[in-house]
C-alpha cells in the first residue's frame, strides 16, 4: 500500500512539474495582436496585454505598407508582418518608430529587412537604453533606424504623400507624429493616452500640451492613439485627445498655483491629488510622477 502511495505522489508531482514548465509566464506579454481597419487604406494592429491596449499603425499605399511603431517583442511583430501580408497582401517598405522604450521598439528586431525611420532624439534615446542594457552589438544595429530628422520629413508611398513630424518634446524627447494629409489621419504613438492617465515617468508635460496644439492644428478627422481603443466612428478621437489636453492643463495649472505660494516638490505632489481624474485607468501608478515631473519643468530642473 505505501509503495503504491509513493508512487501516485510522484507521479502526480511529475505532471505537476511538466504542466508547470509548459505554461507560459503569467507575466508574459501576448505574442500576437488583432488587425482593424479604421478608414480605407489604414488600419491599427493591437495588443491586448492585460487589458491594456497597445496599438501599432499600419498605412496601405497600393505598392507599399508602412508600420508605426513595433510593439514589445520580436514575435509580436512577426505576428504583426503575418497578419499585414493576410489582409493586405503588400510588402512592408518602412518602419517609422516615435518611442524608444521596449514596449514600443522591441519589435524593431522583426524588421531587419525594412527602412527604418526615427527622429534625432529616438535613436540617441534607444541607443543609451541598450548599451545601458549592454545589449548585443547585433541588436543594437538591428533596432536602430536607417535614417533621422530633426523637423519632419516626407515620404511618397504609392503615390501618397506621408509626412513623420515632430513638435517638440512630449512623453519623450523624440515623439514622431504620422500624418497623411489626403487621407486626414495622424498616427501618435504615445503622445495620446486615450481616456487613460499618461505615463510621464520621462516625459514633459508643458511641452507636452504644446505637441498637442501642434497636433490639433493639423488638417486631419482622425487621431489614432498608442493606447486606448478606437471609436467605430474614428472621428470620435478628436474628443478623446481634447480630454487629454484638458487634463495636462488641469494638472499644470495646480500645479502653476501651488509653486506661486511656494510649495516644495513634497508639498505639491501631496497637495495635487487630481480626484477628478482617480478613475482613470493608470492613475494610481502614475499620478505622482505626472506631478513630479511638472513640477520640475515649470521650476526649470528639468534635464
Amino acid at each position: 500500500m505505501k509503495t503504491r502511495l509513493a508512487m501516485f505522489v510522484v507521479i502526480v508531482l511529475a505532471l505537476s512539474t511538466a504542466a508547470a514548465a509548459q505554461a507560459p509566464p503569467a507575466n508574459r506579454a501576448p505574442t500576437a495582436g488583432t488587425l482593424r481597419q479604421i478608414i480605407p487604406g489604414h488600419y491599427v494592429y493591437t495588443q491586448n496585454n492585460a487589458g491594456r491596449l497597445f496599438n501599432s499603425g499600419v498605412v496601405a499605399a497600393g505598392d507599399g505598407v508602412l508600420v508605426f511603431d513595433a510593439l514589445d517583442s520580436e514575435a509580436l511583430a512577426r505576428s504583426e508582418r503575418e497578419a499585414i501580408a493576410g489582409v493586405i497582401k503588400q510588402p512592408i517598405r518602412y518602419l517609422v518608430s516615435s518611442v524608444f522604450h521596449d514596449p514600443f521598439s522591441k519589435g524593431n528586431l522583426a524588421y531587419g529587412d525594412v527602412f527604418k525611420i526615427g527622429h534625432e532624439n529616438y535613436r540617441a534615446g534607444l541607443l543609451d537604453q541598450m548599451q545601458r542594457g549592454q545589449l548585443s552589438d547585433e541588436e543594437q544595429r538591428t533596432r536602430l533606424p536607417n535614417a533621422t530628422f530633426r523637423d519632419r520629413m516626407t515620404l511618397y508611398l504609392g503615390g501618397k504623400e506621408i509626412q513623420v513630424l515632430y513638435f517638440g518634446a512630449a512623453h519623450t524627447k523624440g515623439d514622431s507624429i504620422l500624418f497623411v494629409p489626403q487621407d486626414r489621419i495622424v498616427y501618435m504613438s504615445e503622445v495620446f493616452f486615450n481616456d487613460e492617465f499618461p505615463n510621464m515617468a520621462g516625459g514633459y508635460g508643458v511641452s507636452w500640451i504644446q505637441v498637442l496644439d501642434g497636433v490639433r492644428a493639423l488638417d486631419a478627422d482622425v487621431f489614432v492613439p498608442g493606447h486606448g481603443s478606437i471609436p467605430d466612428d474614428p472621428k470620435q478621437t478628436r474628443a478623446a485627445l481634447d480630454r487629454l489636453r484638458q487634463l495636462l492643463v488641469d494638472v499644470r495649472d495646480r500645479i502653476q498655483a501651488e509653486i506661486a505660494r511656494g510649495a516644495t516638490e513634497a508639498q505639491t505632489i501631496a497637495t495635487v491629488t487630481l480626484q477628478q481624474y482617480e478613475k482613470m485607468p493608470q492613475f494610481a501608478g502614475t499620478r505622482e510622477a505626472v506631478v513630479r515631473r511638472i513640477y520640475n519643468e515649470l521650476k526649470g530642473t528639468l534635464p
